[in-house]
């Protein structure tokens, strides 16, 4: 059965040869061909996964028939010369070497180069790609495969999935084959393999997880402050993998300028694993009333309503940053003339 569909694999090839129109790689003919013949959206999921297998066979019947064409080329160009060298016993010589380079790419065939196919933490909305670097790949292909529904995404440079967020990417003389996801979402989180058509097939395993950094501004939803204080406000950004390339403030929806005629504002902004933006208002006025926003680059935005008194006691007060609550202090000393008497 092998013997029939090298034949029928070598006169399709050389048929797409003598025409003009081979695709883009060899193999992806045959993906192309099984797509487009209806059998591939009736798969189910094991249907899949012997679509899979299926597309490896083919690659291998490829991979033989170029072989055949390249020994039936040779014994063409070589002719009388040939037929010398057998009888001089170099053709035993020249088979010799062929058994032992593909020995040799046998021995060094395929490999992961784990240091640059490392796992990947991507910001949810934010485009992310998923490298997979093959060394020593010769006419092996590479294919994208989400385990969560044991979905091909990719063979090679061809996008297989319907989902346009999926796109194959490998440039010409690289050893990288990238998987880029626009938009990507939480479900988009798991597990992708990375796997290279060899016999069996060789494997590696990327875990993508999309986050949703999170923004906190301390001492909310109010803050009151004595005329005259400082406001002091603390917005910290978490769980983000890389931090905001800026934060912004806002004070009723305008962006609080710092060179403003009013002066006394000042910003300082720390980054790290999480990110702390502070937001310092000197000499608090009543005009200074309001809501304030923190507003990250990569993250939501998070607001606080301040309050700035003139000499009341709400339940809760801040004095130059610090929170203030006079009923407390109130049962304080109740409690402290109670012992003493």
């Amino acid at each position: 059965m092998r013997t029939i569909y090298l034949y029928v694999a070598v006169g399709w090839l050389k048929h797409k040869r003598t025409n003009g129109d081979f695709l883009v790689t060899t193999h992806a003919a045959w993906v192309y061909m099984l797509h487009h013949s209806g059998i591939a959206p009736c798969l189910d999921l094991l249907g899949k996964m012997l679509f899979i297998e299926m597309i490896h066979a083919l690659v291998f019947v490829h991979s033989m028939a170029q072989s055949s064409l390249l020994h039936t080329s040779n014994g063409n160009a070589n002719g009388v010369g040939g037929a010398a060298a057998v009888s001089n016993g170099k053709s035993s010589d020249t088979y010799q070497n062929a058994l032992d380079e593909s020995s040799s790419s046998r021995s060094s065939g395929p490999y992961f180069d784990k240091s640059a196919s490392k796992n990947v933490t991507a910001l949810l909305g934010k485009t992310t790609y998923l490298n997979c670097r093959v060394k020593n790949l010769g006419n092996k292909t590479v294919s994208w495969v989400r385990h969560r529904d044991i979905h091909l995404l990719t063979i090679g440079r061809y996008t297989y999935t319907n989902d346009q967020r999926f796109r194959a990417i490998h440039h010409v003389h690289s050893d990288d084959w990238v998987l880029q996801i626009k938009y990507p979402q939480h479900r988009d989180s798991g597990i992708y393999e990375c796997q290279v058509s060899t016999t069996p097939h060789t494997s590696h395993f990327i875990h993508l997880n999309v986050v949703e950094p999170v923004t906190e501004i301390l001492g909310g939803p109010d803050l009151y402050i004595d005329r005259g204080s400082t406001i002091n406000l603390t917005c910290i950004v978490q769980q983000s993998p890389e931090p905001p390339a800026y934060i912004f403030w806002n004070h009723n929806d305008a962006i609080i300028s710092y060179d403003s005629s009013r002066g006394g504002v000042s910003v300082v902004t720390e980054k790290g694993d999480s990110t702390t933006s502070f937001l310092l208002v000197q000499q608090a006025k009543p005009s200074d009333s309001g809501k304030y926003t923190c507003n990250p680059s990569n993250a939501q935005t998070k607001s606080i309503t301040v309050h700035v008194l003139n000499g009341e006691y709400p339940a809760a007060m801040q004095h130059g940053g610090q929170a203030h609550q006079p009923r407390l202090y109130s049962l304080l000393l109740l409690g402290l003339c109670l012992l003493l008497y």
